[in-house]
């Protein structure tokens, strides 16, 4: 049964008032007093409501517009997904809407208030930890949602991406059949992927009854944080010899600041990171990492999510692509033999 979206009527039963005074609150809140402002706000966010900014559209009618969702406008990551949604969009004649949330769940839930009152088709997220009323709007706008970069995790409706835990904890592996003892994990912006990750190294390490040091940074994954946590490091954990980092801007981060303090990379310390930046292989020595497929996520969610919206059969609601490990030179000097990727 398909949910009827919420209307100006229904909050304005619930507050007690009169449709032209939801309305004027809506559209000019000043207008209205503080104490009802409060209330009138209260019983939006319960109900779920999303503006209609095209109320002449059919609400049955289809707008041949996705909602984007990216956490990083700026990151070679999301620019390689948005290529690849917009390869499938273009093709069938969809525009791709980008919404920017900076990670943030209040800015997500801002964001998506806005872009589902535009009668978008269908959602593509790249978070699976969404506030309650974010939930309860997806919810209510009754269309397909795919959620990307994790095929682990649980999901709203579909999913598409890649097992962190794993791959972490297959790159960790090929530290440690480095002969490396001391590793460290270094992370940003707590979010679930990190936290596969830090888990996948710490499987990889307990395996091997290997000590664990991570440090779980709330900042902005960059060179500079990279060559900061480094001095954390090497202060707090001065046995390290090798650092496994959430993202490459991180590792190039530690790897440059380990040139500069004439640290020997791999010898003294072995460095990796996550997602394979094309600027990891053009510095010396090369930067090893796991190369994430983020140009055939996009690619494949977009064919999801027209498939759905065309009554078409998906075979599976999750899709779980392999990573590729890039060997670089800042692990070892020499080839080590291990899995190459992980499997469907």
């Amino acid at each position: 049964m398909v949910k009827r979206r919420t209307g100006l009527l229904d909050i304005a039963k619930q507050v007690g008032v009169s449709k032209a005074t939801v309305s004027r609150y809506l559209n000019t809140p000043d207008l209205v007093s503080p104490s009802l402002q409060k209330r009138i706000s209260t019983v939006i966010e319960t109900l779920g409501y999303l503006p209609n900014k095209v109320p002449n559209m059919l609400s049955n009618a289809k707008s041949h517009a996705i909602g984007v969702f990216l956490p990083s406008v700026t990151s070679q990551i999301f620019t390689d997904v948005l290529q690849g949604i917009e390869t499938i969009t273009d093709q069938n004649g969809y525009q791709v809407m980008i919404a920017h949330t900076g990670r943030y769940k209040d800015k997500e839930e801002m964001r998506l208030r806005s872009l589902l009152s535009y009668n978008i088709d269908g959602l593509i997220l790249t978070e699976r930890n969404h506030s309650p009323a974010s939930i309860k709007m997806i919810q209510l706008a009754n269309i397909p949602i795919v959620e990307i970069m994790d095929s682990v995790t649980p999901f709203i409706d579909m999913a598409v991406g890649y097992d962190n835990f794993q791959a972490s904890k297959n790159m960790v592996d090929r530290m440690i059949k480095a002969n490396k003892k001391h590793i460290v994990y270094l992370s940003t912006q707590l979010n679930e992927r990190g936290v596969l990750r830090n888990k996948g190294y710490e499987a990889a390490m307990a395996e091997h009854h290997l000590e664990t040091f991570a440090i779980l940074s709330k900042e902005l994954p960059s060179y500079a944080l990279g060559e900061q946590l480094l001095h954390q490091v090497l202060k707090e954990y001065p046995q390290v010899d090798g650092i496994f980092c959430c993202n490459d801007s991180l590792a190039l981060g530690v790897l440059f600041e380990c040139q500069r303090l004439n640290i020997a990379v791999p010898q003294q310390i072995a460095i990796a990171g996550f997602h394979g930046y094309d600027i990891g292989q053009s510095v010396n020595p090369k930067l090893a990492s796991v190369l994430t497929p983020r140009f055939e996520m996009g690619k494949i969610a977009a064919e999801m999510l027209l498939k759905r919206l065309n009554g078409k059969i998906i075979p599976s609601n999750v899709v779980e692509l392999p990573v590729k490990y890039i060997e670089g030179e800042s692990i070892t000097t020499s080839p080590i033999t291990v899995n190459e990727s992980l499997r469907l």
